[in-house]
């Protein structure tokens, strides 16, 4: 799976995908979207407004996936800090918490769900067709600059979450995982994690000025 994007005239970018790949990619970003949880549409018959105005968790999620998606704006435990400036750092990463997590929970349900629909569009454009001798034709995926904002959010809240699951630190780069024998069930989440990584850093590129 050696997708990569590549920039388009005028801006954005395009990713030529084949039907295995539109696949997994499809699948992760709707367990993304199962992680993150449900939006903050209204419900039926309650004002709109009382979702804008909804105060939002003041705790960090117990789940460490969620957690690195939703870190604490004002460092996590175990930096070197006296017992009232942790403290501070606690009740401001509260309070900030309270007031941006619900806005941030929901803009990136909105980048997986890009991900999503910009894959249905292009599997019913009929990507992944067989091709004479028996092959898989690539689908041509193509992104306006906004949408390709949303992918690379989508594809780094991904690498996130996978990255958490493997236990891969800042300070590692995931490289001895690929040493990982074909029988250890962690095997695929890796080379998801490193394909991801090798799409992410081309969009990126695109992205640059």
């Amino acid at each position: 799976m050696a997708g990569h994007f590549e920039p388009l005239p005028g801006g954005g970018a395009t990713v030529a995908l084949d039907e295995v790949e539109i696949s997994i990619l499809r699948s992760l970003a709707v367990q993304l979207l199962e992680l993150i949880g449900p939006g903050t549409e209204p419900v039926e018959g309650r004002d709109p407004l009382d979702a804008l105005f909804a105060d939002g968790p003041t705790k960090p999620p117990a789940d460490p996936a969620l957690a690195r998606l939703f870190p604490d704006a004002y460092g996590g435990p175990g930096q070197k800090r006296g017992a009232d400036e942790e403290a501070a750092a606690l009740d401001a990463s509260a309070e900030f918490r309270r007031y941006t997590e619900n806005d941030l929970r929901a803009r990136k349900r909105e980048d997986a769900l890009a991900v999503v629909r910009g894959l249905d569009a292009l599997a019913g454009s009929g990507a992944g067709a067989e091709a004479e001798g028996g092959e898989v034709e690539a689908g041509v995926l193509e992104l306006s600059p906004e949408q390709s904002r949303q992918w690379l959010g989508a594809l780094n809240d991904l690498r996130l979450a996978i990255g958490t699951r493997l236990e891969v630190t800042d300070e590692d780069d995931g490289g001895e995982m690929l040493r990982l024998p074909d029988s250890d069930p962690r095997k695929p989440m890796v080379m998801a994690y490193f394909w991801l990584g090798g799409l992410q850093e081309t969009l990126v590129e695109t992205l640059m000025p």
